[in-house]
């Protein structure tokens, strides 16, 4: 969920502060994985009986995670795919559908500028339609904080509540914390563009933010930041939004100029052509895929909070949801 022009968490509107993509390219967003170029990656198609290699990009949130979980146990179960799940950064991960490293993206958001890229201009990714989740970004306080100052969730008042974010990194100024650097993000424009005496502060991962609002509301120590749906801490936290100026359909066309809240996703799936042209059950699966976000964030949590495996979590809901894989499997 990174990603697109280049100025907060991102890039596809998670930018700021990421180097060249030929960096990123040699960097992993999780503790080992693949990186684009490496040799041994195989091309759909290459093995593993019937359905061959599938190579899935697997980018740096436990929803995106949850999504690659469960479609790498189906894949593997019920088609006899060769999995191979790789962890990429959001534009990383698309540099490799070109070299048949990289057969799908299975939670994109938005991300215009990659599509044009890599959809419309070298032509080596398709859509492979939505995944079912609606995806929502924007700056978040906890409960107590909202509870304390009502008025603290409306943008113009933020100014008078800057001293009390203030932090040892954030200068002299409120601090805003976000994410992974490479995050969609547009805050550095918004707080430039709203004249708000904030600086962006990068945690430098979603689990850092995630510890960060815990302690917040545990502690009813002050703090705002970036922080994105579906997520599974919502089921524990009713983290409260803020209300930056409404967002209108071109409003953030130009990423220096954004002064407007972020637009709603409707997150989608997208797969190299070569995938997509190979017959394989995998891009069947994958284009079949669809869920809810409460079905996201079960899994999720059964990752995050019940610390089990990726595949046990997959596994589990698997079992307890057969109608739904045997859709997307076309048995429905």
């Amino acid at each position: 969920m990174t990603g697109e022009i280049i100025t907060g968490p991102s890039s596809a509107r998670r930018r700021a502060g990421l180097a060249s993509l030929a960096a990123l390219a040699l960097a992993l967003s999780g503790c080992g994985g693949a990186k684009i170029g490496e040799s041994g990656a195989g091309a759909a198609g290459s093995g593993g009986g019937k359905c061959g290699a599938f190579n899935l990009a697997v980018n740096p949130w436990v929803g995106y995670e949850a999504n690659a979980a469960v479609i790498a146990y189906v894949a593997e179960k019920d088609l006899g795919c060769a999995v191979t799940k790789k962890d990429l950064k959001e534009e990383v991960a698309w540099q490799g559908f070109g070299t048949g490293e990289v057969d799908a993206v299975v939670e994109n958001w938005g991300h215009p500028d990659l599509k044009k890229k890599y959809i419309d201009q070298q032509k080596t990714a398709v859509m492979a339609g939505e995944t079912g989740n609606k995806g929502a970004i924007g700056w978040y306080v906890p409960p107590w904080l909202a509870k304390k100052y009502p008025d603290i969730t409306d943008w113009k008042n933020l100014n008078k509540y800057a001293a009390m974010f203030r932090t040892s990194e954030s200068g002299g100024k409120g601090q805003l914390l976000d994410g992974d650097p490479s995050f969609v993000t547009n805050d550095g424009a918004l707080v430039k563009n709203l004249k708000l005496d904030y600086k962006v502060v990068y945690g430098g991962s979603e689990t850092a933010l995630i510890q960060a609002f815990r302690q917040a509301e545990e502690r009813k120590t002050p703090l705002i930041g970036y922080f994105y749906e579906p997520q599974w801490l919502f089921s524990e936290i009713k983290l409260v939004k803020v209300n930056l100026p409404p967002y209108k359909e071109g409003c953030d066309a130009d990423a220096e100029k954004i002064a407007c809240d972020y637009p709603a996703y409707a997150l989608d799936k997208i797969v190299s052509k070569k995938f997509a042209d190979s017959g394989s059950p995998a891009y069947t699966l994958v284009k079949n895929f669809s869920w809810t976000n409460e079905d996201q964030n079960l899994v999720a949590k059964y990752i995050t909070q019940d610390k089990m495996s990726p595949d046990a979590a997959a596994a589990k809901w698997v079992k307890d949801n057969r109608d739904k894989v045997d859709v997307w499997l076309g048995k429905g």
